[in-house]
């Protein structure tokens, strides 16, 4: 195997670890259970921002939504609920734009043995001018926004 080869693999491996652990994480912080070892909130929505554009993006062959397909009905009523929350409107009046919606897909296994899956809530991926992130957190069941995280950088150039 040669190093350029190595180095993919290396490279995919090291973030499929980095996805599992904000899947755990997201998961667990959903269902209302605690870990006193879980990222801090400001790494977290960091990880997910970057997250967020890997899979709007995506490596090669995978396409612009990774795995799953969004439809234009999903994506249409998470921004339209996130919309209608006056603090996601005051970001868009300021300038941000939306980039992205992304499925949180919940499955559930039953009695019988049937999963049943399904997105209960969404995240809405807001940018504004390359610095300022913005992940909206959105409750499609109850039809409502439930957290919202802003990320902005400041470089100050000095000659």
């Amino acid at each position: 195997m040669n190093r350029g080869k190595a180095l993919v693999l290396l490279t995919m491996v090291a973030a499929a670890a980095v996805l599992g652990g904000i899947v755990l994480t997201t998961y667990a912080a959903e269902n209302g259970e605690e870990n006193n070892h879980s990222f801090p909130e400001w790494l977290r929505a960091r990880m997910m921002a970057g997250t967020c554009r890997m899979l709007r993006e995506g490596p090669r062959g995978w396409g612009p939504r990774g795995f799953v397909e969004v439809s234009e009905e999903f994506e249409e009523n998470a921004i339209s609920i996130a919309e209608s929350d006056e603090d996601v409107q005051a970001l868009l009046d300021d300038g941000y734009s939306n980039t992205g919606v992304r499925p949180i897909i919940k499955s559930i296994v039953e009695a019988e043995g049937n999963v049943e899956t399904k997105a209960t809530s969404a995240i809405l991926v807001l940018e504004k001018d390359e610095t300022s992130h913005a992940s909206v957190w959105v409750d499609m069941e109850e039809a409502k926004v439930t957290k919202i995280v802003i990320l902005a950088r400041t470089v100050i150039e000095k000659d």
